[in-house]
């Protein structure tokens, strides 16, 4: 079935759990795809990821259109989110109006992201005023990773959970679909998603969230160096595919490869 808005919605209406995984490119994708993930995000979790920076801030727009296109064309029924990265929607309600028509004009995508509470609630009205569908994105905020200072988690006092609960109830009155909640105490977690009509996807935020989100390489541990506390692996694909090229080289270098039947 394909996913909409609505029925994300209709989700949480019926009690049912949301899955969420980010994808970069059209193999992994259709992948993600053809076994019933209801969400696809195309996260600025790339920077980190697929380009190798320490932080998601370097990512650009052309960056976020250029992997958004990929993934879209191995997509037949999840709902594909487009994250809009770091300085193209923080400069005014304008351009932030502006580069979220470009990232769906150019990429086909149904709906974007973006992070931070009551400080974007105006262009989040603009937005979804444009048309477009947007999902918030609270607690731990990796574009403010220079603010924060660590990726430590957040929301940890009752004033910056009150707090928190306020951007929350703010982000849906704003308009947004849903809402990303990432490495928050379980407790807060639950209190925001009782509190919420929209659906919340909680990232190391508990199990009382609507539904989960992972970054699809920590999912199946491509970087086996990279494992926080609220990561589940599944797979441990980095030793799969070094053994892979590891026989692949054996096999080229005792001239094993091609043999006989793979050549022309």
């Amino acid at each position: 079935m394909k996913q909409t808005v609505k029925t994300i919605c209709q989700l949480k209406k019926e009690q049912k759990k949301i899955t969420m995984l980010t994808s970069y490119d059209y193999t992994m994708a259709k992948i993600v795809d053809e076994v019933g993930i209801e969400i696809v995000l195309v996260g600025d979790s790339l920077s980190n990821v697929f380009q190798g920076n320490d932080t998601t801030v370097p990512v650009t727009i052309e960056e976020m259109i250029y992997h958004g296109k990929a993934v879209v064309k191995g997509i037949k029924n999840a709902l594909v989110v487009i994250d809009m990265p770091f300085g193209s929607y923080q400069i005014n309600e304008d351009r932030a109006v502006e580069n979220a028509i470009r990232i769906i004009k150019e990429t086909n995508a149904q709906a974007i992201k973006l992070e931070g509470g009551i400080e974007i609630e105006n262009s989040i009205k603009r937005i979804t005023d444009a048309g477009i569908p947007v999902m918030g994105h609270l607690g731990l905020t990796p574009q403010s990773i220079h603010q924060f200072g660590s990726f430590e988690l957040q929301a940890t006092t009752k004033t910056a959970q009150d707090k928190l609960l306020k951007d929350a109830i703010a982000l849906e009155k704003a308009g947004c679909f849903a809402l990303v909640l990432e490495k928050v105490p379980a407790k807060i977690g639950k209190k925001i998603t009782t509190a919420l009509t929209i659906p919340v996807i909680g990232i190391g935020a508990g199990n009382a969230c609507d539904g989960q989100v992972l970054v699809i390489n920590d999912l199946i541990g491509l970087d086996p160096t990279f494992k926080p506390k609220f990561v589940r692996q599944y797979l441990n694909a980095h030793s799969l595919i070094s053994a892979a090229v590891k026989k692949y080289l054996l096999d080229v270098k005792e001239h094993n490869f091609p043999n006989e039947k793979e050549s022309y």
